[in-house]
């Protein structure tokens, strides 16, 4: 027989300390999404300490709300609140992270995700109980967030620090056919074809949306070189038809993540180029105990991105699928080589630049 350890009641009360801080952390995201939604964090970035009426005031929102928000923001040390003068303070060295100022530095746009994947909630638990999955019309704002969230990062480096990792900006330059996979709604590729008037672009995604917002957007951007079609990536056929496919953060969530990566590697011209963003991780579960956001993204894939592919059916990748399996199902689809690159600021995702023969 063998002895269970003796209870360690510091180790208890430890633990209990951390899951409650994480409670607390998670409830001040819900504060920081409003902040940003509301306009309260760039309106503040603006101002001198000021009451809680001078700040709804300038904002234009209802002061009541504002200073509840404001005592959250306070006591998790995001607002500086001097009690003497009963007034808040924005610090500039907070402000560079959690204004739409910031860029793709905001990370205020991230908390949006937290109340978005907590309103699925029953029926992640319902699919816990049955199996199945969470179809993506039950994410309403999904495309609407990753929109918000991915412009930041192209408007910054899309153009001047990503593309030239595939070694083909020159050829972007005289004329090339490009494809984006998951665009989404489009603003990858209007960047592109507006940078690169020569070349043609054309965006593919099964949501009619998320199409309708890019075509829009493309018009709006007086672009002619750009196109977009509602298409299901597992189901396109197009033989040696493009130079350039990019898929930005979209493999790991579709349903049928092989086929789709086959229909790539089909559809690329000898000698052309598949850029594939997708999360940096480790395909090995300890592998990740480092990772800064490692038990984040296994809770994004189990409310979004695993989901959304089990609800079709699908292979159920996950967020964290990792490096070894992305790299195993590059080659099976084709790919003799594949380089995998970082850009220096993001820690979400690596850069895998893949060729065929």
């Amino acid at each position: 027989m063998t002895t269970a350890p003796a209870f360690d009641q510091a180790k208890a009360e430890a633990f209990a300390g951390s899951v409650l801080g994480t409670i607390n952390g998670a409830l001040v995201t819900l504060m920081i999404s409003v902040a940003h939604r509301t306009g309260l964090f760039d309106r503040m970035s603006a101002l001198s300490p000021s009451t809680s009426s001078e700040i709804a005031d300038a904002a234009g929102l209802n002061e009541r709300y504002v200073r509840e928000c404001l005592g959250a923001l306070t006591l998790a040390g995001i607002v500086e609140y001097d009690p003497a003068a009963k007034t808040y303070r924005l610090p500039a060295e907070h402000a560079a992270f959690l204004t739409r100022a910031a860029g793709p530095n905001n990370l205020s746009t991230f908390a949006q995700f937290v109340p978005l994947m907590a309103s699925v909630e029953d029926k992640i638990i319902e699919s816990f109980q049955q199996g199945g999955g969470v179809p993506y019309s039950e994410f309403k704002t999904f495309h609407a967030l990753m929109a918000e969230e991915s412009a930041q990062v192209f408007d910054a480096t899309l153009v001047d620090v990503t593309l030239p990792l595939t070694g083909i900006v020159d050829r972007l330059k005289d004329g090339i056919d490009v494809l984006d996979v998951g665009c989404g709604r489009g603003h990858a590729i209007n960047l592109m074809a507006k940078a690169f008037p020569n070349s043609r672009f054309v965006g593919y995604d099964f949501s009619d949306d998320a199409i309708a917002h890019a075509r829009g957007e493309a018009d709006s951007m007086g672009l002619a070189n750009a196109r977009f079609e509602v298409q299901d990536a597992a189901k396109f056929e197009a033989d040696e038809a493009f130079d350039l496919i990019t898929a930005f953060d979209s493999i790991h969530d579709q349903a049928a993540p092989t086929a789709v990566l086959a229909n790539i590697a089909r559809a690329l011209r000898p000698g052309s180029v598949f850029l594939m963003v997708d999360i940096a991780a480790s395909s090995n579960l300890e592998e990740n105990a480092e990772h800064p956001l490692g038990a984040g993204l296994f809770a994004i894939s189990t409310m979004h991105c695993m989901t959304v592919s089990l609800a079709l059916g699908g292979e159920g990748l996950g967020t964290v699928w990792g490096q070894q399996l992305a790299m195993k199902k590059l080659e099976e689809a084709g790919f003799t080589e594949v380089d995998i690159k970082s850009v220096e600021g993001d820690i979400l995702n690596a850069y895998y630049i893949a060729r065929k023969a």
